[in-house]
């Protein structure tokens, strides 16, 4: 399953967005701040930004910035009630891909969403490597030389994680937050299921790697 960071202070807007999108089979995670969605974007792998441009905390531009200094291809739609042709080139002009006026019809959204979605991204981020694995996001599958194992999502977004921070420890609270978004409640234990999957499916396909508990600060590939 796809899913989308969505910055909107508007909460009304926002949750009307958000139940479309899921209508549509793409999770939504939604923020209302920038420093929020920044530290999200830093432990989740997002398809698709959506973002509001008056925000409390600034321009939503500043993200945008920010996220192309960073180098991250994810594509980015604006969303604004600024409809003046040089809000629209400034936008664009600062790295986002698409610009969307307020008010506009939900299809149109969801139909823009789903374009981005489709399209290619430059980052080889999108099939990260670490030793002898390699995931493909797009597939929903983890692989080791000729063998591949499919992921569920929640599996995909952890093991996404571990894979991007290569080896270095991931915190518990950080994986949750990957496996099942940061507005979401994840009950107990539903972590350690996930693990204990990923383990027998590294075993499955001969990866030298494994999951490691290390005590008290995270989890790690080693």
């Amino acid at each position: 399953m796809s899913r989308v960071l969505l910055v909107e202070d508007h909460e009304r807007l926002a949750s009307i967005i958000e139940t479309q999108l899921s209508k549509s089979g793409i999770a939504v995670d939604v923020f209302f701040r920038i420093d929020m969605a920044w530290q999200a974007l830093q432990q989740i792998s997002y398809q698709v930004l959506i973002l509001d441009r008056g925000l409390p905390d600034g321009d939503g531009l500043t993200l945008v910035k920010r996220i192309r200094s960073a180098n991250i291809k994810i594509p980015c739609l604006i969303l604004t009630a600024r409809d003046a042709l040089h809000d629209r080139i400034e936008g664009l002009d600062t790295g986002a891909d698409d610009y969307l006026t307020k008010p506009f019809a939900m299809e149109e959204l969801v139909a823009r969403v789903r374009a981005l979605l489709r399209r290619p991204v430059e980052s080889i981020a999108l099939q990260p490597r670490f030793k002898d694995l390699q995931i493909k996001p797009d597939e929903g599958v983890i692989c080791c030389g000729n063998e591949s194992v499919s992921l569920a999502p929640a599996e995909l977004q952890v093991m996404l994680l571990l894979i991007q921070k290569k080896g270095d420890v991931v915190r518990r609270s950080a994986l949750e937050a990957a496996g099942w978004g940061l507005s979401d409640a994840v009950t107990p234990n539903a972590l350690d299921v996930v693990l204990h999957r990923l383990r027998k499916k590294l075993l499955a396909i001969d990866s030298a790697l494994e999951i490691v508990n290390m005590r008290s600060l995270g989890y790690a590939l080693k």
